[in-house]
């Protein structure tokens, strides 16, 4: 097998300066790519900036071998996303992935989140998100090729106590991913999430003795590979922890169809409608109208179940 590398392409990755991020722009560097480390390198409430932490992972790449640029603007900002993009353009001449892994936490339950802790948490994740995307989306349309790789997270799938910002964050970024591949498709703009788990400083206090190889680096071949020219993936979701690589993905049960219903039929069907059986797994880039079609078709058959 050949080695998928990244030669004459160039990558952005938000958060680069510790954990996920920094393997991230370790593992393409050392396979050709030409990387911009953005990082304000602040603490994980996203205070208290070190533009230290960014320098640190260009000398490291550098003295390696490879080529990188440290990049301090915060995502949290429409012009600090611009900035980013600039800073790939300026000293490289182009983009071609945008890796957006950027991230902070504030933690609080639902009857002690403050709004400001909810606000900001959004800000550098979501928000961050689509600062950068919306900066890098117009190169990569007018060059006819691009990488996106959003962060998910299990928080954001399934939830987790104590964290709403974060799980909103999360869940509003697997709708952002599908609306880039939707509006990339004819551009050769592929956009695809990673939800990954690591033992990075987001652990710090939770007793982790008893866990598994846990490193950021069991995650970034898996980022690699959504980054690279060959994955022919768009609007899809790949789960990596502890070594293991998956998909995940939503689907719906067929359901049932009635030309009306009550609540007391809702709650009487309430098994069959639930059903997993046949579930529909929908084409990523033909989703939206699948579901309606598939929805419509029930109803103009008019079949009752």
């Amino acid at each position: 097998m050949s080695e998928l590398r990244f030669d004459d392409r160039v990558a952005v990755v938000t958060g680069a300066g510790r954990g996920l991020g920094r393997a991230y722009a370790l593992l393409l560097a050392e396979r050709g790519a030409r990387v911009v480390v953005n990082d304000p390198g602040g603490s994980m409430r996203g205070e208290d900036p070190d533009a230290g932490v960014a320098a640190e992972v260009v000398a490291e790449i550098a003295a390696a071998g490879g080529t990188a640029v440290a990049c301090t603007a915060s995502v949290a900002t429409p012009e600090g996303g611009r900035a980013i993009v600039d800073t790939a353009l300026d000293r490289f001449g182009r983009l071609d992935i945008l890796i957006h892994n950027a991230g902070t936490v504030r933690y609080g339950s639902l009857t002690e989140l403050s709004y400001e802790d909810f606000e900001a948490v959004l800000d550098v994740h979501l928000r961050g998100a689509f600062h950068t995307v919306r900066a890098a989306f117009p190169v990569m349309s007018a060059a006819g090729y691009g990488r996106v790789v959003l962060t998910s997270s299990i928080g954001g799938l399934y939830g987790n106590r104590a964290v709403a910002n974060y799980a909103v964050s999360k869940a509003g970024m697997i709708g952002l991913s599908n609306v880039v591949a939707l509006e990339g498709a004819e551009a050769g703009v592929r956009c695809n999430i990673i939800v990954p788990s690591a033992l990075t400083r987001m652990a710090d206090g939770i007793d982790t003795s008893a866990y598994p190889d846990m490193r950021p680096e069991l995650v970034a071949p898996a980022v690699a590979y959504l980054a690279h020219e060959t994955c022919c993936l768009t609007g899809e979701l790949l789960v990596a922890i502890a070594g293991r690589v998956a998909r995940a993905y939503i689907a719906e049960t067929p359901g049932v169809y009635q030309p009306s219903w009550t609540v007391d039929e809702v709650a009487a069907r309430i098994d069959d409608i639930r059903n997993t059986d046949n579930s529909w797994i929908l084409p990523p880039l033909s989703a939206h109208a699948d579901h309606i079609g598939r929805s419509f078709a029930m109803a103009t058959e008019g079949k009752q179940q």
